[in-house]
């Protein structure tokens, strides 16, 4: 079967899956559209990594179907230009980096020159690294070598469980500049992370999954609302007090649902005396966004 041409890189619908009595997934549906950095989140047990190895083809599902770059998910060939990186990997300890990537790319089927392969290394910090054994890597390291095994074939769509699991702030940072270099590229990415600002600050969309089911999905935008800013404020005259009339007010705070207004008031409040302690953004975050459908359930998170 030809690929569908047009086709998102993910097309998943009604996935169920069960473990004797335990549903694990129940009737979950998703697309990632091309480019597109979509945010997997979800408690422990929610059925994340479900999702992603029944979508790979690792695990076969009890119901649903899946569709990978145009291609069935029965359909090997629809894995070809997929990169992969799970969260519990081990390479051979006694390959050097260069000959892990090598390997991957022989598994692969595509030729890729040696020059091309230094140069995935050095987009994961590991360039002076190659000819190293991977049994001497720290985790980090050995974290980094994952990525560059899933990026090292040309990849269409790249599938990252926990990828900044064992990495600093400064290898987290890497990552988030590779997801975006990879959405620049057109490359698809599906990120399964516990890291919820790493996931706000590079994907698109979100994707939450609570006891196998989808508990919400959308843009931040749709999930978080409108972004606003809130004011904090002191000495407000009277002749202030009516500049802020149209303005939400809490205590000393006033919220200004357009950021776009704030420059110019803030400018006519100083000219009036007025103190501006602090501009702080208003909008709910992705953490609290996930705690409040977790609280919704709690005895499920026992």
């Amino acid at each position: 079967m030809e690929a569908v041409t047009g086709s998102p890189a993910v097309w998943v619908s009604h996935l169920s899956k069960r473990y004797r009595k335990r549903v694990a997934v129940d009737g979950v549906s998703f697309t990632v559209a091309r480019g597109e950095v979509l945010g997997l989140l979800g408690p422990n047990g929610a059925g994340k990594t479900s999702v992603i190895k029944m979508m790979l083809g690792l695990v076969r599902p009890d119901a649903g179907e899946v569709m990978l770059l145009g291609r069935p998910g029965t359909d090997p060939r629809s894995r070809e230009k997929v990169g992969y990186l799970p969260e519990l990997f081990r390479y051979q300890p006694w390959l050097t980096a260069d000959e892990v990537l090598t390997l991957h790319v022989r598994l692969a089927g595509v030729t890729v020159p040696d020059r091309e392969r230094r140069d995935c290394l050095g987009l994961v910090g590991l360039a002076d690294r190659a000819t190293d054994r991977v049994g001497g890597f720290s985790k980090g390291m050995q974290q980094r070598l994952g990525l560059a095994v899933a990026l090292v074939a040309r990849p269409e769509l790249v599938v990252l469980d926990e990828p900044t699991s064992a990495l600093d702030p400064l290898g987290r940072a890497d990552v988030r500049d590779l997801l975006l270099s990879l959405r620049q590229r057109q490359v698809a990415v599906l990120l399964n992370s516990h890291l919820i600002g790493e996931v706000e600050r590079v994907c698109d969309r979100v994707l939450i999954l609570d006891r196998g089911r989808v508990a919400a999905s959308g843009t931040l935008a749709e999930l978080l609302g409108r972004r606003t800013l809130r004011l904090r404020l002191s000495d407000v005259s009277d002749e202030a007090s009516a500049l802020l009339e149209p303005y939400e007010k809490a205590g000393d705070r006033y919220t200004v649902a357009l950021p776009e207004d704030v420059p110019a008031l803030v400018a006519d409040l100083v000219k009036r005396g007025v103190r501006v302690h602090a501009v702080e953004p208003a909008r709910a975050t992705l953490e609290e966004r996930l705690l409040d459908i977790l609280r919704a359930h709690p005895e499920e998170h026992r």
